[in-house]
């Protein structure tokens, strides 16, 4: 099974993520991280400021992408470089994804993507309040990532909003599973889970 996640920076997917992964060990899943597939700096859009934008839809390599997934759906392993923000190609770490009965692909374009999309047998989209994405994102990019909060303001405001709007929010209500990460998480959880487990292999007990 072929699970995506989607949602906004900030909006909590890679702790839903690995809130399910927790869940389903037994099958031990498979994660596809399209941030694995940026392309180099040099080959990304600028905006009008001169500014590179990381949150376009042509920020990642598509067909590679596209490629290494599906080979991993058909059962084959893949390697692939894992993303390290401001890491040059001689620090990345080379890793091998391994097939799985249950495989969480995650990212931003995930439902952008139509061919990505078309892949998958379960959607979720996680919605939170966009001033709590800011706050997570502000305090990622000071602390890890040396960006000043005058430049995190400006992608938000030019780079992340807008792209959220156009290639994101769109697909919220065509996904299986709208997953709201604020006071209803818990609750939202267990449904989920509730409706995965019609759908998933369930645990062997001896």
């Amino acid at each position: 099974m072929v699970i995506g996640i989607c949602g906004g920076s900030g909006s909590g997917k890679t702790t839903l993520l690995n809130r399910l992964a927790e869940k389903y060990s037994y099958l031990k899943p498979s994660v596809f991280s399209m941030d694995n597939y940026y392309k180099p700096i040099e080959e990304q859009q600028v905006d009008q400021n001169g500014k590179v934008n990381f949150d376009l839809p042509t920020a990642l390599d598509k067909e590679r992408l596209l490629k290494d997934l599906t080979r991993l759906i058909n059962g084959k392993s893949i390697e692939v470089f894992e993303y390290q923000f401001n890491a040059g190609n001689n620090r990345n770490v080379l890793i091998t994804i391994e097939p799985s009965e249950l495989l969480i692909v995650e990212g931003l374009f995930v439902f952008e993507y139509e061919k990505v999309r078309q892949l998958l047998d379960f959607s979720i989209f996680v919605d939170v309040d966009p001033a709590i994405q800011l706050d997570r994102r502000i305090y990622r990019d000071q602390e890890s990532r040396g960006y000043s909060r005058a430049d995190i303001l400006y992608q938000w405001e030019n780079h992340v909003i807008p792209c959220y709007n156009a290639f994101l929010a769109p697909h919220e209500t065509k996904s299986d599973f709208i997953y709201h990460n604020d006071s209803r998480s818990e609750n939202d959880f267990v449904r989920l889970t509730n409706v995965l487990e019609e759908l998933l292999p369930q645990e062997k007990v001896d």
